[in-house]
């Protein structure tokens, strides 16, 4: 790969305080400066602070699993992107499937809250990705090319904008698509990108959807696979160390 890879570990909705400290400093203990890839982990909000602290002068970045649109206010429940960046992030998953799902959000949603993100210095990881009903419709291309363009804020580069591929049908069933697939997704994505980014080929587009040891190497392989979104593996750091030495 010509950019450094991310491999981001996207926690989601599980441990707790003390396994979530511990497997942050395993991680930061294991991974080198001059490490080929970059290492990130987005624990749940309330693990942010400890997770923080156990990764505290090593080479892992923290990001968080979502941030409101707003930098403050009256928003119970939520958190603002300048919150984030006080307890250390430097990235935010935003427009997640799971966030697109439960929680209703649109195209025009997730890109305010990239906006918000970058406002205050944060990477935006904007998600994208179709349903198995619209990869069967034949419409995965459509769908994707449709989430790029009304998610993502034109003009941003490479150090602003970290964009994943995950699609839905892939989350967490232990299926993937095939290599040519997800080619020619990263390659729609890339050229979608070229319509709002003049430093299209400087953006990082992940692949997420059951990426785990054993088929980390031939999708890191592949062509506009710029590292990885990892769920479930991430939670075990022998796992995510393996899939992220697979670059």
């Amino acid at each position: 790969m010509a950019l450094r890879p991310l491999i981001a570990g996207n926690w989601k909705m599980n441990l707790d305080r003390e396994t979530a400290a511990g497997l942050a400093r395993e991680l930061a203990g294991a991974v080198a400066a001059a490490a080929a890839f970059e290492m990130a982990v987005c624990p749940p909000a309330p693990y942010l602070i400890p997770v923080a602290d156990a990764i505290a002068g090593s080479p892992v970045g923290l990001g968080a699993q979502d941030c409101h649109a707003a930098a403050n206010g009256a928003h119970t429940g939520d958190v603002a992107a300048p919150m984030l960046t006080d307890v250390g992030c430097t990235y935010v998953i935003v427009g997640h499937s799971e966030r697109r799902a439960d929680h209703g959000e649109t195209d025009a949603v997730v890109r305010a809250k990239a906006e918000a993100a970058r406002s205050v210095g944060l990477v935006p990881i904007v998600c994208v990705g179709e349903t198995e009903a619209q990869r069967d419709a034949g419409e995965t291309l459509d769908v994707v090319g449709r989430q790029v363009a009304g998610s993502i804020p034109d003009g941003l580069d490479g150090t602003t904008l970290v964009v994943a591929y995950e699609p839905v049908w892939a989350i967490g069933t232990g299926r993937t698509p095939t290599v040519d697939d997800v080619a020619a997704v990263h390659a729609h994505i890339r050229a979608a990108l070229a319509r709002k980014s003049a430093d299209a080929a400087g953006i990082r587009i992940l692949y997420g959807g059951s990426v785990k040891p054993s088929n980390a190497s031939e999708l890191l392989a592949v062509a506009n696979v710029d590292g990885a979104l990892v769920g479930g593996a991430s939670l075990k750091a022998a796992d995510f160390l393996a899939i992220a030495r697979a670059v």
